[in-house]
Parts: structure tokens; C-alpha cells; sequence
């Protein structure tokens, strides 16, 4: 039986994926970006989505998380009127 080391694993592939999103950037595309939108306060819904933007600043992505991205969301769902 062969064991896997996961978190070794984990960090192989973030390290690749973080030169294969280098390797985007500098031929001028888009960085990718994660968007989490949390309903509720569910502390561990919260620690799920700090553990996927820290993921994401380790592979070069950007992140958005629903505290960030609500003032938007209220200007442009209650700012416009209904047809």
C-alpha cells in the first residue's frame, strides 16, 4: 500500500498552478479571480472562505468575498427601479 503525503501533495499543486498563472499573466492575460458570497454567519462557512482566499493569494489568484463585494451588490439590487 502506498501512502500519500496530502498536505506535500496540497503544496505541489499550488506551487504549479501558481507558474501556470504567472505564465497567464505575463502573456497578458487575466489574473483569475474567486468570488465567495456568504449568506448568513455560519462560522465555519467564514472559515471555509478565509482558507479559500488565502489558497488562491498562494496560487496567484485574486478574491472577493461577499463582505467586499456587498456595498456594490446593495447599490446595484435596491438602486434600480422594477419594470
Amino acid at each position: 500500500m502506498t501512502l500519500i503525503d496530502g498536505k506535500k501533495l496540497s503544496e505541489t499543486i499550488k506551487q504549479e498552478i501558481a507558474q501556470e498563472v504567472e505564465a497567464i499573466k505575463k502573456a497578458g492575460g487575466k489574473t483569475p479571480h474567486l468570488a465567495a458570497v456568504l449568506v448568513g454567519e455560519d462560522p465555519a462557512s467564514q472559515a471555509y472562505v478565509r482558507s479559500k482566499v488565502k489558497s488562491c493569494e498562494q496560487a496567484g489568484f485574486q478574491s472577493t468575498s461577499s463582505a467586499a463585494m456587498l456595498p456594490s451588490l446593495n447599490r446595484s439590487c435596491w438602486t434600480s427601479s422594477p419594470n
